[in-house]
């Protein structure tokens, strides 16, 4: 059984994604540490806080997460750290130890079948779905902030990870629904988790451009 150094989120990693995280608490310093002197690479596990807190501990974890990796990282002064991490496979905690002196746990691999890529049709469906939301939030925005670009299905289809997570990476959406499709055991789950959640997230958009904000 594999043992990774584990750093509970306020948020869900998926994987293929980008981290940027600062790191300040004492504890999570001698993470960073051990991770970057490990002769396996500098990685280390996500979890999703269920309820609590990142910093100071007693929080309670899920169980069910992403193997994060570091990029880059620089030293910040006081042994604080700027780390770029990224999203690897998926995890599942079999057990958690003890904090000594950060959290830790035995995991198990859990990755996405390589036969579990969605079909062009649902993703050229998902693509028009979020294509509609980000017209709206471009509208919201436009005497706010500079509107986001809409991805384009050339960015898709040029990740070589799961096309559903990185399609969800661009998906204004809760932790919960980031949780449920990173759990998801099958494509047909996490294509209607994610479609779901683009609909969710376009008819608040249009709630608000009604005037009701």
């Amino acid at each position: 059984m594999t043992v990774l150094p584990m750093f509970p989120l306020g948020g869900v990693l998926l994987p293929g994604e980008r981290l940027p995280l600062h790191v300040f608490e004492p504890r999570f310093q001698a993470l960073v540490r051990d991770c970057l002197a490990a002769p396996d690479g500098p990685r280390f596990g996500t979890v999703l806080i269920a309820r609590g807190h990142e910093v100071g501990g007693g929080d309670v974890r899920h169980d069910v997460g992403t193997l994060a990796r570091i990029v880059s990282h620089v030293g910040i002064g006081d042994g604080r750290y700027a780390l770029d991490c990224v999203g690897e496979d998926r995890i599942r905690v079999v057990r958690w130890l003890g904090d000594d002196p950060y959290p830790r746990a035995e995991i198990e691999p859990w990755p996405v079948p390589t036969e579990a890529q969605v079909d062009m049709a649902r993703l050229t469906e998902l693509m028009d779905q979020l294509a509609d939301l980000y017209a709206a939030l471009s509208r919201i925005r436009s005497t706010e902030t500079p509107p986001p670009a809409p991805p384009r299905m050339a960015d898709l289809l040029g990740h070589d990870g799961d096309h559903l997570f990185r399609l969800a990476s661009w998906v204004p959406m809760g932790a919960a629904d980031r949780l449920a499709i990173l759990a998801s055991n099958t494509v047909d789950d996490r294509h209607r988790v994610l479609a779901d959640a683009i609909e969710n997230a376009r008819e608040i958009a249009e709630f608000r451009l009604s005037g009701h904000q």
